[in-house]
């Protein structure tokens, strides 16, 4: 089973290899009810910000994660993707400073998501055939 933590740390890797940039992660765990873990990242462009979402998406449901919902996919200016216990936020870089959410959870610890080992997803399944 993928835990809240591995969630967030894969998050933060897919936002980077996409070129995502200023990626963090708050533990949030004994401060909050919402999450145990929320993923802050820029992405540069609406096309930046559907690609992150989308492959975290498409890889965690192959993997059997559920999300529990999705908001703001219309614009790209922030995508809020909810795992229940890690909520994602990809923001244009303009709304990321407007709603500063950083000065509400900056006293709560960061991740270093960089230290954090690699999720390994099970392979998907290619135009109706296994991958071998």
């Amino acid at each position: 089973m993928i835990n809240s933590r591995e969630i967030a740390a894969f998050a933060a890797r897919t936002a980077d290899e996409k070129k995502g940039t200023d990626i963090v992660i708050y533990d949030l765990r004994g401060l909050s009810d919402i999450a145990d873990y929320f993923v802050i990242a820029t992405a540069h462009s609406k096309a930046q910000s559907r690609a992150i979402c989308d492959t975290v998406n498409r890889d965690l449901k192959t993997a059997g994660v559920s999300k529990l919902g999705q908001e703001g996919n219309e614009y790209g200016q922030w995508i809020l993707l909810d795992y229940g216990g890690c909520v994602i936020h990809v923001f244009s870089p303009g709304l990321r400073d407007y709603y500063g959410l950083e000065s509400l959870w900056g006293d709560a610890p960061k991740v270093d998501w960089t230290l954090e080992p690699p999720l390994v997803l099970p392979r998907a399944r290619l135009m109706g055939s296994q991958v071998r």
